[in-house]
């Protein structure tokens, strides 16, 4: 394991990268590639709208986390005992897409296909409380900015390569092909963990975690909120992106509505997304150097200055620098606060804990953004686009007041 003060060893940091890309694979091809393919073939569009119920999984594996933190393969190792299974059935389902023409899947067969898409998003949102566990193992404080910078990386570049990417390559290549493809991307992603001995530098510390059996899941959760300042904590974590979740749903509608094209906010977001990506990495290395308290309050500030700032693109939609500068800002700043705030969630979680207790603290943070996010239409309409992204932007400044209070009543600043 390394020091507090040491960098991680580039293996390390290939192996997160690999699995947080990989994540990002099957996301992409559901989120972004498949409703356009479903379209193109004519399928309707309330039943396109049934991929959005397929991501339940990543809601509700809080409901089943503490059981991948106490159960452990004896030959494989404790994480690696789950990732590996899970990642190479999410390849054999995919291989098993190739073999099928689109014509088959997105027509009679379209039932099978959604059955087969919604255990691709179960295995990948159990992989990811195992590979949340092993990250928390393996960083330590200082260089978990880092690691998150490649949790958010490597998520949004999976997510680019089987959503944009697929969706480049797909009229030359065909879909057995681009599936073909996609599997493969898929294994290779699996070489790093499989090469990792995981039993040799992180063997798994049963006498730590509760046993397994009825009651887990309360026993579990219960010792986590009970934690000194976990109150505080929560109030933190829950506010600190509302702001970011009120605001940036209403960004594209607002260009539409001023002529933007979808050739035009496709290539917007592209480019934006490689500024977020940008703005995780550089968030991290920032992270090392300010510790978690400073580095939660400047990324948070600039995430509120940068919602605030859409708008004052209310009537400037035909300035395309000046959206361009504003939208690549505003997702530097969005890529930095997240990986400040998943490092700072990784601060709370216990020994043999980890996986679920950063489960459930980042389910909790989607929950409540996604139903704020649901309102910002509503609030658009009655305020206005630049009411609404101010208001975003205040409620994110109001937001960073809990820092100082939590760390002065709960902890003292580590770093």
């Amino acid at each position: 394991m390394p020091t507090p003060a040491s960098r991680p060893a580039n293996a390390t940091l290939l192996l997160l990268a690999s699995l947080y890309c990989a994540q990002g694979l099957p996301s992409g091809l559901i989120a972004h590639s498949l409703p356009v393919l479903l379209r193109q073939h004519g399928v309707d569009l309330a039943l396109i709208g049934l991929l959005k119920l397929l991501a339940l999984p990543w809601l509700l594996k809080v409901l089943w986390a503490p059981w991948v933190d106490r159960l452990s393969s004896r030959r494989l190792g404790h994480h690696r005992g789950w990732i590996l299974p899970l990642q190479g059935g999410i390849a054999l389902v995919v291989a098993g897409l190739a073999l099928l023409t689109p014509n088959e899947l997105f027509g009679r067969q379209l039932p099978l296909l959604l059955g087969l898409l919604l255990l691709v998003n179960l295995a990948a949102a159990t992989q990811d409380i195992a590979t949340d566990g092993l990250t928390v193992r393996l960083l330590p404080e200082r260089w978990r900015g880092l690691g998150n910078s490649l949790q958010v990386g490597g998520y949004k570049v999976g997510m680019l390569v089987s959503g944009s990417g697929l969706l480049l390559v797909y009229d030359g290549a065909g879909w057995s092909l681009s599936m073909a493809l996609l599997v493969l991307l898929l294994v290779l992603t699996l070489l790093p963990i499989w090469r990792f001995a995981e039993r040799q530098q992180l063997p798994f510390r049963p006498a730590l975690a509760e046993p397994a059996g009825p009651g887990l899941l309360l026993r579990h959760y219960r010792g986590l909120l009970a934690q000194p300042g976990m109150g505080l904590w929560l109030a933190v974590l829950l506010s600190f992106k509302l702001g970011d979740a009120l605001g940036s749903p209403m960004i594209k509608p607002m260009l539409v509505d001023q002529g933007w094209s979808a050739a035009e906010l496709g290539q917007l977001t592209l480019i934006s997304s490689l500024a977020g990506i940008a703005g995780a990495l550089l968030g991290g290395l920032l992270y090392a150097r300010l510790g978690v308290l400073r580095a939660l309050l400047l990324f948070g500030l600039l995430q509120a200055l940068g919602i605030a700032a859409m708008a004052a693109l209310v009537q400037a939609g035909g300035d395309h620098g000046l959206v361009y500068g504003l939208a690549l800002f505003e997702q530097a700043a969005d890529g930095m606060s997240t990986v400040a705030l998943f490092a700072a969630m990784m601060r709370q979680c216990r020994a043999e804990h980890e996986g679920a207790d950063f489960t459930l603290q980042a389910s909790a943070q989607l929950l409540l953004g996604g139903l704020v996010g649901a309102a910002s239409g509503l609030l658009a309409g009655w305020i206005g686009y630049a009411g609404l992204f101010l208001t975003a932007g205040a409620l994110g400044l109001l937001a960073l007041g809990l820092l100082p209070l939590y760390w002065r009543r709960a902890q003292p600043l580590a770093g």
